[in-house]
C-alpha cells in the first residue's frame, strides 16, 4: 500500500502544484489534492488549514503546500500541533528541514522556483530521513510547547 500524501495550493501555486502532484503519482504516492482547482484568486488559508489539520490529527504523515512565497501557507499550517511546515526554496533547505527539523509539511514558494527546482526540492524532502539525536531533543521541545497550548 502506498503512502497517502496531501497537496494543496492557492492560485499562485496552482500550476506548480499540478506538476508536483504528477511527480508524486509517478513516485508511487497516493496523492490527495485539496485544491485549489484553478489559477483564479484564492485565499491560501482556505487550503492550508484542512491539510495541516489532517497532518496534526495523524490522518496522514505528510503534506505539501504551495503559494507565491511559501510564507502565507506556512503561517496557518504551523499553528497546528505536531505540524512542522518548512518553506524550502532549494534542495539543501529541504534536506535540512527533514534531517534537523523532521518537517512533515513541505511548503514551496512557487513564484521563486522553476518546475525542475520544485521537483528536486520535493524529491529531496521525500527521500531525506530525520537524523534524530540532538535534533530529537529540539523537536520534543517544540511538541511540548504545542501540547501546552492545545
Amino acid at each position: 500500500m502506498s503512502e497517502k500524501i496531501l497537496i494543496a495550493s492557492d492560485h499562485a501555486g496552482f500550476e506548480l502544484k499540478e506538476q508536483l502532484e504528477r511527480a508524486l503519482g509517478e513516485l508511487g504516492f497516493d496523492v490527495q489534492d485539496l485544491g485549489t482547482d484553478s489559477p483564479e484568486s484564492a485565499d491560501y488559508a482556505d487550503y492550508a488549514h484542512p491539510l495541516a489539520q489532517k497532518v496534526s490529527n495523524g490522518d496522514v504523515k505528510r503534506g505539501v503546500l504551495l503559494c507565491g512565497t511559501g510564507l502565507g501557507m506556512s503561517y496557518p499550517a504551523n499553528r497546528y500541533p505536531h505540524v512542522r511546515a518548512a518553506v524550502a526554496w532549494n534542495p539543501e533547505v529541504a534536506k535540512l528541514a527533514r534531517e534537523h527539523n523532521d518537517s512533515n509539511v513541505l511548503v514551496v514558494p512557487a513564484r521563486f522556483v522553476t518546475e525542475a527546482q520544485g521537483v528536486a526540492i520535493l524529491r529531496t524532502w521525500l527521500d531525506t530521513p530525520f537524523e534524530g539525536g540532538r535534533h530529537a531533543r529540539r523537536i520534543d521541545k517544540i511538541e511540548k510547547m504545542s501540547s501546552e497550548h492545545e
